[in-house]
C-alpha cells in the first residue's frame, strides 16, 4: 500500500495548529515554516508531498524545501516513495512523546554540544572560574538529555512522569500495641 493510498485525505491543518507547531519548534531552534510543515505532516491522515504542503500551507516552494530538509536532518520526518511516482511523501511519528524525544536529541546534537565546545574554548582562553562553573552546569544538563530521552517516546513519557509525580509515598507502619 502506498503512502497516498493509506488513508482518506485529511482536512488541511488548521492555521492555529500550524502556528502552534511553529512556536513549539522555535523553542528547539527550527524555523516557523518547519513547524508549519511538521504540523501538516503530523496531522495528515495521508502522507503529503512537498507540493501538497505548498498548496495546503500557502508557503513558497523554497520555504517548504528548506523546512523539509531541516526536518529530515533533525530526524522528525521521513520520506517515502511509491512505485511509479517520483515524488517523496513525508511521514512523522504519530506519538507526540516520540516527536518531543527526537527534538530533544536533535537540539542536544545541533545546539547544546556546539555551545559546550565554545564554552570549553572560552574557559581555556580566559581561566575564568565562572565560565568553568557554567561549563559544569551545562555539561550536567547535557548529560541528562540522553538519559531522559531514553530509547523511545514511551520511555521518555515514563521518565518525565516519574519526575513530575516524584517518589511514591511511603506507607506508615502500624505500631503494635504492647
Amino acid at each position: 500500500m502506498s503512502p497516498k493510498d493509506a488513508l482518506p485525505a485529511a482536512p488541511p491543518v488548521a492555521p492555529e495548529t500550524a502556528a502552534l507547531f511553529a512556536d513549539i519548534v522555535q523553542l528547539f531552534g527550527l524555523s516557523r515554516p518547519a513547524g508549519a510543515c511538521l504540523a501538516a505532516i503530523w496531522r495528515a491522515a495521508q502522507a503529503p508531498s512537498a507540493d501538497d504542503l505548498v498548496q495546503g500551507l500557502g508557503l513558497a516552494r523554497s520555504n517548504v524545501s528548506t523546512a523539509l530538509r531541516d526536518l529530515r536532518d533533525w530526524g522528525l520526518v521521513t520520506p517515502a516513495r511509491t512505485p511509479g511516482d517520483r515524488r517523496d511523501y513525508f511521514t512523522a511519528p504519530a506519538d507526540p512523546w516520540e516527536l518531543w524525544r527526537l527534538m530533544m536529541l536533535a537540539r542536544q546534537r545541533r545546539r547544546v554540544e556546539p555551545l559546550i565546545d565554545r564554552l570549553v574554548l572560552a574557559e581555556a582562553a580566559s581561566g575564568d572560574v565562572r565560565l568553568a562553573a557554567l561549563h559544569a552546569v551545562l555539561s550536567d544538563v547535557a548529560a541528562l538529555t540522553p538519559v531522559l530521552a531514553g530509547s523511545t517516546g514511551a520511555a521518555l513519557a515514563q521518565r518525565l512522569t516519574a519526575l513530575v509525580e516524584g517518589p511514591a509515598p511511603e506507607k506508615k507502619k502500624k505500631k503494635k500495641k504492647a
